[in-house]
C-alpha cells in the first residue's frame, strides 16, 4: 500500500503533507524531510518492527510504504475520525452496529478490511472523501 502525500520548499524548510493522514512535518533539507516525515508515522504508530518509509517521487509527490499495510490503515482510519470529530460509538452508528468494538477493530488494525468494506469505513468516518485506488 501507498500513500501520497506532498513535499515543498516553504522558505529555510522542506514540508511533507500526508493530506489522508491529516499529518505535516518538515526538515532542513528534502532529505531530511523525508526522514522525519517515516519517523513521524513509526512514532504515531508505535509498534516494535513497525517501519515506514517516505520515498521522493519527483514533481513535488512523496509516496508512504511500510511493511505493515494492516496498522498503516488502522493509522489512516483513526486520523480521518479524529479530524471529523467522532466518537467509535458514532462511527459504529453510522456503519449500523451496536457495538463500536466492530468499527474499532479495524482502527486498532486486529482486524483488515476487504477493498468494499474499507471503502465503507472511510465513507463513516469522512463521508466528504473517496477512496481511490491505483495499481
Amino acid at each position: 500500500m501507498r500513500i501520497k502525500g506532498t513535499v515543498t520548499k516553504d522558505g529555510k524548510f522542506w514540508l511533507i503533507e500526508f493530506p489522508l493522514l491529516n499529518a505535516m512535518t518538515q526538515g532542513k533539507t528534502r532529505k531530511e524531510a523525508l526522514l522525519m516525515g517515516a519517523d513521524w508515522v513509526e512514532s504515531d504508530i508505535d509498534q516494535p518492527g513497525f517501519k515506514a518509509e517516505v520515498t521522493y517521487e519527483g514533481h513535488g509527490i512523496v509516496s508512504l510504504t511500510c511493511n505493515d499495510d494492516t496498522t498503516l490503515l488502522a493509522l489512516m482510519l483513526r486520523r480521518l475520525r479524529q479530524q471529523s470529530g467522532l466518537s467509535l460509538i458514532q462511527v459504529g452508528e453510522r456503519l449500523g452496529n451496536r457495538s463500536p468494538n466492530a468499527y474499532g477493530r479495524y482502527e486498532q488494525g486486529k482486524a483488515s478490511p476487504t477493498i468494499a468494506k474499507l471503502n465503507e469505513l472511510v465513507r463513516a468516518v469522512a463521508p466528504d472523501r473517496e477512496l481511490a485506488l491505483s495499481i
